[in-house]
């Protein structure tokens, strides 16, 4: 049986109510998000459950999406269930250092809300994303590249899905170019900023600062980097990949191929939504992809994994 990995989605993936059945029912899940919360000195379940504007504001956005993916993190750890390989998308990547045991849960909690605050303040207007249907890769870096205002590739995500970022003139003037270069739909996404762009190099480092105060070990599972789209395999590339991450294009396509590669057959979401699930989907249709944001995937899961 081949390996498997497990999928930590990023921001935007977030909705009101995500975790609170494993909150409700589950003592390690209201442990790991009551520490979250005391670490980032923020009610996070309310955030979750209740804020239905602070959810979607990045400097709450982080810190709540990492609460609850590290919750059924835990609560699969505390049923024996544990992955070859792990990999993130964005802000997902913590979720993947948590998995693949780099830093401890308060480290990663402290540095998930400095995260978004920087973010946040970086470029708190002026900036736009949108994603690009139907296009490759490299057709929207020429263009983007072409553009005299500051506009680059933000994330490779699938096979004909690109997102581009930047200054939000430079992203409308790319936008009419790539629909006149064939793209299908390029659709503008609601954030808060121009993540992953060089407009974030502020944040970036601010960032690496802060990651000099943390203790880093060595990956008891390798785990894909998006700046790289390799695996992490040693302490000492932890800390500048994560800066770098803020600003540099998030290569997704490139980390599952890498997991592919590595044997992995069976990629499990941990966390909210279905947007990783169907993403790899598009990149290898034979995959298995299982996803785990209710307690009713959760229990599905550990029954699947007794079957093994």
């Amino acid at each position: 049986m081949g390996k498997t990995a497990f999928l930590f989605p990023g921001q935007g993936a977030q909705y009101v109510g995500m975790g609170r059945d494993f909150y409700e029912n589950m003592a390690v899940c209201r442990q790991v998000m009551d520490l979250a919360g005391q670490m980032a000195g923020l009610d996070v379940k309310k955030i979750c459950f209740e804020e239905k504007e602070k959810i979607h504001i990045t400097e709450y956005t982080q810190i709540a999406m990492v609460a609850v993916e590290a919750a059924i993190l835990k609560a699969l750890e505390e049923e024996g269930i544990f992955p070859e390989a792990a990999g993130g998308l964005s802000l997902g990547e913590y979720g993947a250092v948590l998995a693949a045991g780099v830093m401890s849960l308060e480290d990663v909690f402290s540095l998930v809300r400095k995260r978004g605050i920087y973010m946040q303040e970086a470029v708190p207007f002026g900036g736009a994303m949108a994603a690009v249907l139907g296009l490759s890769g490299k057709q929207v870096e020429d263009i983007c590249e072409a553009e005299p205002g500051m506009v680059s590739v933000a994330n490779y995500n699938c096979p004909g899905q690109v997102v581009i970022t930047g200054a939000s003139q430079a992203v409308e003037e790319a936008t009419e170019k790539l629909k006149k270069a064939g793209a299908r739909r390029v659709l503008p996404l609601q954030v808060s900023g121009p993540f992953h762009s060089p407009m974030l190099a502020e944040a970036e480092e601010k960032l690496r600062s802060a990651l000099q105060e943390i203790k880093v070990q060595k990956p008891g599972i390798p785990y894909t980097a998006n700046v790289t789209a390799q695996y992490v395999r040693e302490a000492g590339e932890v800390k500048e990949l994560l800066a770098r991450q803020v600003s540099a294009p998030v290569r997704w396509q490139q980390c599952v191929d890498t997991l592919l590669s590595d044997g992995v057959e069976t990629f499990v979401e941990v966390g909210p939504g279905k947007t990783l699930t169907g993403f790899v989907r598009k990149i290898d249709k034979n995959a298995r992809v299982l996803q785990v944001q209710t307690i009713e995937d959760f229990q599905n899961l550990v029954n699947i994994w007794k079957e093994r």
